[in-house]
């Protein structure tokens, strides 16, 4: 009887565990389904979170799309203006040679009566201007001489200064290299007396000794501050002798640079005289005449009003001549004609250029307003992130121009307990951090599907590390990030790890490591 109550009791006993057994199980079904619609609700927003960020990369590839072909229009438009303003200066050109065609039958007349006018005018004045050439060459070879004189003696005088400039440079920097060591020297003595004193009050040791001690060490104190007072002193005047070195070597260049554009005009000068004077010789040539000649054939009682009265009868004889050319009126009419249609034309392409340089400036004034609003929104992204970074301190970009077509970007830092100055002057580190915050502003502007970060935290701290592996988790929300690192606290803020390991030697193997199972598996 007993065995049977115990076996009944065992029974019982197993259906009630079966039984909580199944409503564990139906719990977990329960707590799994709930899971698996959070997940695929998850895997919805996410697939929501993708397409938006699809729309916002199409949108971006849209306005970039558009941006080039602003600047591709931009291009083609200033080619356009170009060429049309190259085909209206060829026209330009035409029509003043048609002008010049034109003019040139009514010319020659007028030509042929002042021929003889010059050429007499010119045998007259020629003797009288080559004595005032050769005159003023031998003037001018004079102070050409005399400048060239001056010139080297300024370019040795600046060599010299050049030298005393060298000496005195040297001679300062040896003197603030003393004055540094005597002033390590006073400091050192500083402290061996404060040491001398703390040991004379704690009675370390014997009064009189310190004592005389103390007094040596305040009269080898007083000679170094007097050394270093003389010292200072003649720093002081090394740097007044290179200061006036200086604006003398400066002074010095500034007069030579005179004397050499004296020279300069002194040398074209001589060349005009030379080719006027040949130019004249080469005319009489070319109209017949030999001076010498001419000037022999001259009357001894020649006059100004012979010459013109000679002159008005030629001038008469030529009326009296009439038109020879029987054709004039017609070529005239001809070319009026093609004036007209080429004044037309002219027309035509001014109003072109008008349209196409109001394409210009409606493309550079749309440029420019995006270039602003970028530029604006970067720059408050880099004010609010940089202080991130550095915990603390303020950075902002500058344009180096006025013109935003033009102007280039530069970057003013001020790391916390430090002066405002560009980029350039910083460490590798405090580059890194700036830079990281530019870039970061950017994507905040117009983020990319992923990053790409390599070994970024080389040069940086523990502390200025953790800062930016919590400034990239926080931009992590929006973009994905891929960096390569070395830094266990880099390595600590990162969801996924993927490590290179060699095995055994020629033989590397990848391994993957998700941290968030992994500290799952580690809690449970």
């Amino acid at each position: 009887m007993r065995r049977g109550s115990e076996a009944e009791g065992g029974v019982l006993a197993r259906g009630q565990e079966i039984e909580r057994l199944g409503q564990e199980q139906q719990a977990q079904e329960a707590a799994l389904e709930q899971l698996e619609q959070q997940l695929q609700a998850l895997r919805e927003q996410q697939l929501d979170q993708e397409e938006q960020r699809e729309q916002l990369r199409r949108r971006t590839q849209e306005e970039n799309r558009l941006h080039g072909e602003l600047n591709a229009s931009l291009s083609a438009s200033r080619a356009r203006a170009e060429q049309v303003e190259l085909r209206r200066r060829r026209l330009l050109e035409e029509l003043a040679e048609l002008e010049e065609q034109r003019a040139l039958e009514h010319e020659q007349l007028g030509e042929a009566r002042l021929l003889l006018q010059e050429a007499l005018e010119l045998m007259a004045q020629d003797t009288e201007q080559r004595e005032q050439l050769m005159a003023r060459r031998d003037t001018l070879r004079e102070g050409l001489d005399r400048v060239r004189q001056e010139a080297r003696q300024h370019k040795d005088h600046a060599h010299q200064l050049a030298v005393r400039l060298g000496s005195l440079r040297a001679q300062h920097d040896s003197t603030r290299q003393a004055l540094e060591r005597l002033e390590q020297q006073a400091a050192r003595l500083t402290e061996r007396q404060e040491q001398l004193s703390l040991n004379l009050e704690e009675g370390e040791a014997p009064q009189e000794e310190l004592r005389l001690k103390l007094e040596e060490l305040l009269e080898r104190r007083m000679s170094v501050d007097e050394e270093m007072r003389k010292a200072r002193l003649h720093m002081d005047e090394a740097d007044r002798e290179l200061r006036d070195a200086e604006k003398r070597r400066t002074q010095a260049e500034q007069q030579a640079q005179l004397l050499r554009g004296q020279l300069e005009q002194l040398r074209l000068e001589c060349q005009g005289l030379d080719v006027r004077r040949k130019t004249l010789q080469e005319q009489l040539l070319a109209d017949g005449y030999d001076l010498q000649g001419v000037l022999a054939t001259l009357e001894p009682e020649a006059s100004d009003q012979g010459t013109e009265q000679e002159l008005e009868q030629l001038d008469a004889r030529i009326q009296r001549l009439g038109a020879i050319n029987l054709a004039a009126i017609e070529e005239y009419q001809q070319q009026s004609e093609r004036k007209r249609y080429l004044d037309a034309q002219d027309a035509d392409l001014v109003e072109a250029l008008e349209t196409l340089e109001n394409v210009i400036r409606k493309i550079d004034k749309e440029t420019r307003n995006r270039f602003k609003d970028t530029f604006d929104q970067i720059n408050a992204g880099l004010q609010a992130l940089f202080p991130k970074v550095f915990g603390g301190g303020s950075a902002y970009l500058e344009l180096t121009g006025e013109d935003l077509l033009d102007t280039g970007v530069t970057i003013m830092a001020r790391p916390p307990g430090k002066k405002n100055s560009t980029i350039h002057l910083l460490s590798g580190g405090e580059k890194a951090l700036t830079a990281l915050a530019l870039v970061f502003a950017i994507f905040k502007l117009n983020p990319a599907p992923f990053c790409m970060l390599d070994e970024v935290d080389a040069p940086l701290d523990d502390a200025n590390v953790g800062r930016y592996a919590r400034l990239v988790k926080e931009m992590s929300e929006s973009v994905q990030f891929i960096y390569i690192t070395h830094n266990k606290i880099a390595m600590e803020m990162a969801d996924q790890l993927m490590g290179v390991t060699m095995h055994e030697p020629g033989c590397s193997r990848l391994v993957a490591v998700d941290v968030e199972a992994a500290m799952a598996m580690v809690d449970a």
